[in-house]
């Protein structure tokens, strides 16, 4: 009787939220699913777009899950997990967004059963880390290399790649047009980790094949003050002078006092600006450069005196614009023009203005250091192109790996079959509840090419029938969803690639996001006390706000007394 009678320990606030035990995994697995519903149609070659349409009044059209997973406003905790990894995945190789974020729901998916079953979700969690860890070590068996190749085999190889990439996307239907695009800029900046030498212009207007790339740089005309249109527009090895400094008149500062006791002094005052911009722009042309970038404006004297001199120059260009026209042409941005040596100026075979559509574009090519390439990319719409740019995003990323992790393993759901068999062979040879578990995590990985079959409107029990039976024989490993017929087909033989690393991250991935979403028992919310904000506010206004108060109940009484 006594211990009934014992007080109630409160521990947190009053209003705060908690939910724990097994309807808390349970819910967030729900969520988790919720999301990857959202994706799933986006899938593959016959995957379907998503029109997002923010607060702000844009719209974007993308299949690209990891675009699609930031744009959605997720508040969900555990769902926020998926965005994360879809990001993760995005950073690390590029592809395969939509497929970890499926992964991880599936996984999650076949582990409700279990813990509404009263499983401890560590039991499943030590038997998922073991199933991924064997999937893994199973893909880099089955993984083909291509290494050892002549360049023209290994461009062929990596235009698979780039295709397999682009056949899922909005550019799908040009994807032979923009695969070699996309190996050509790749190889052309060698072995150079920074992305942005690799620069995508868009230019709306045309068709996507009027796209084209360029072996060097090339950026949308600048800002322009009169004589710019006297200045030449094509030069064959120019020397290039990189400049961070305005070359412009400087006013003197606001608020500057300068007592004169002579009105001929005046003069001299305002010679003395004028021989600074005049200094400077004799440097430049006693360089022997023949065309002049600025970081900062050039203005209109400047553009006349360079263009009475025969001499291009363009000012307010972009600072990664700059960069890259620093890595091509082997020049360095300078500070000042004092002490211009040959050493630091850059050079190109050709330099030319082009009309592109309704702009203008400043296109070097030929550079020596050849270490950056610039893809112009045309079509309708401006959400197309932006649509277009996240593509050939994705297809660089998977370039750049397959160029440095140079394995392959086979696209189109063939993997994942196998390695699902090879799995639920494993699990027969484990005692105990494990068995099971392992069985699940193997089901979990058919999702992909069952997915790929709804996605394309055929029939996936029946396709993944055939899958099952053709990988069982021992001979089908390389087998995957013909998209085409409806079929299965040989994806290696097809060209239907991606690089390892793409499939060993998503599996890697996607284990580590549901065993960590599978251990969280518990969620507590902390309430926003009304009273604590009503005092915070009232201890910012200080004295003020004790003084105003007084003052309304003086006010006050007053009304009463009238």
């Amino acid at each position: 009787m006594a211990s009934m009678l014992q007080p109630q320990i409160i521990l947190l606030k009053e209003g705060t939220d908690t939910s724990q035990g097994k309807a808390q995994v349970v819910s967030n697995i729900n969520a988790c699913t919720a999301v990857a519903d959202t994706v799933r149609t986006t899938l593959g070659p016959c995957g379907m777009d998503k029109l997002i349409h923010d607060d702000k009044g844009g719209s974007t059209i993308s299949n690209d899950g990891a675009t699609i997973m930031r744009l959605l406003d997720i508040i969900h905790p555990a769902a926020k997990i998926l965005v994360d990894i879809a990001k993760s995945q995005d950073s690390e190789v590029g592809d395969g967004t939509t497929t970890v974020v499926l992964l991880a729901a599936e996984f999650l998916k076949e582990a409700k059963p279990y813990i509404e079953d009263g499983v401890h979700p560590h039991s499943l969690i030590r038997s998922y880390r073991t199933a991924g860890h064997l999937a893994i070590e199973k893909v880099k068996e089955l993984a083909v290399s291509i290494e050892g190749k002549s360049l023209e085999e290994k461009k062929s190889l990596l235009a698979k790649c780039a295709a397999t990439t682009l056949s899922s996307k909005l550019i799908g239907g040009e994807k032979e047009f923009f695969a070699p695009m996309v190996v050509d800029a790749v190889l052309a900046i060698g072995n150079d980790d920074r992305l942005n030498l690799i620069g995508i212009k868009k230019v709306p207007g045309g068709t996507m094949r009027d796209s084209f790339l360029v072996n060097g740089v090339a950026f949308k005309k600048t800002f322009s003050y009169a004589g710019f249109e006297q200045q030449p527009k094509k030069f064959l090895n120019p020397k290039i002078l990189l400049l961070n400094i305005e070359l412009e008149l400087k006013s003197e500062k606001e608020n500057a006092e300068i007592r004169l006791s002579d009105p001929m002094q005046y003069q001299s005052i305002v010679d003395a600006e004028w021989n600074i911009i005049y200094d400077k722009l004799d440097k430049c042309v006693k360089s022997g450069a023949k065309i002049v970038l600025s970081r900062l404006a050039i203005g209109d004297l400047a553009t006349q005196y360079f263009a009475d001199r025969d001499i291009f120059c363009a000012g307010r260009v972009a600072e990664e614009d700059l960069q890259r026209v620093a890595a091509a042409t082997g020049g360095t941005v300078q500070t000042s023009v004092n002490n211009v040596v040959d050493e630091v100026l850059g050079s190109c075979e050709v330099f030319e203005e082009k009309q592109v559509g309704n702009e203008r574009f400043n296109i070097f090519s030929g550079c020596p250091s050849g270490q950056t390439a610039t893809i112009v990319l045309r079509g309708g719409a401006d959400q197309f192109i932006e649509e277009a740019e996240r593509s050939l995003h994705d297809a660089i990323m998977i370039v750049r790996r397959a160029v440095k992790n140079s394995t392959v393993v086979p696209g189109g759901g063939a993997i994942d079959m196998e390695v699902s068999k090879y799995l639920r062979q494993h699990a027969r040879t484990i005692a105990g509840k494990s068995q099971f578990f392992v069985n699940s995590f193997a089901k979990a990985l058919e999702v992909i090419p069952r997915q790929l079959c709804d996605n394309a409107g055929f029939d996936a029990t029946d396709v993944l029938n055939k899958l099952r039976q053709k990988h069982a024989s021992g001979e089908g490993a390389n087998y995957g969803v013909d998209i085409l017929t409806g079929g299965i087909a040989d994806s290696l033989a097809n060209f239907v690639w991606e690089p390892a690393v793409v499939k060993i991250n998503a599996i890697n991935a996607a284990t580590e996001a549901a065993c960590l979403i599978l251990s969280v028992d518990e969620t507590v919310k902390n309430p926003k006390s009304e009273s604590a904000q009503g005092d915070a506010a009232a201890s910012a206004m200080g004295g003020r706000g004790r003084g105003g108060a007084a003052m309304r109940g003086r006010g006050g009484r007053g009304m009463r007394r009238r």
